[in-house]
């Protein structure tokens, strides 16, 4: 089961994804990170997936959707921390990391 830790320093929101994404964690990270967005209008949100095992296309999906959900105010998406098994899906998906 995936889990999602947050800090929050300035206007920044850092995520912090571990366990399994999968389509059903995916849709719970969703809610959860989104709730913080709306709580907390950060100019700069951080997806870090050092914590992550496993993840499908249903975790492309998550980053693709914050990430549109963040350019609609301006904001920006980092993704960073991704274990190599996902950074070849993110290469696929042309989403960049750091």
């Amino acid at each position: 089961m995936a889990q999602v830790m947050f800090t929050s320093a300035d206007d920044v929101l850092a995520a912090y994804l571990s366990g399994e994404i999968d389509h059903h964690s995916a849709q719970m990270l969703r809610q959860q990170i989104d709730a913080e967005l709306s709580a907390r209008l950060p100019a700069r949100l951080i997806l870090d997936f050092g914590g992550v095992t496993f993840m499908d296309s249903s975790g492309v999906g998550l980053i693709l959707g914050r990430a549109r959900r963040m350019q609609a105010t301006e904001g920006q998406l980092v993704v960073q921390q991704a274990p190599d098994s996902i950074k070849k899906m993110l290469d696929l998906a042309r989403v960049e990391y750091q």
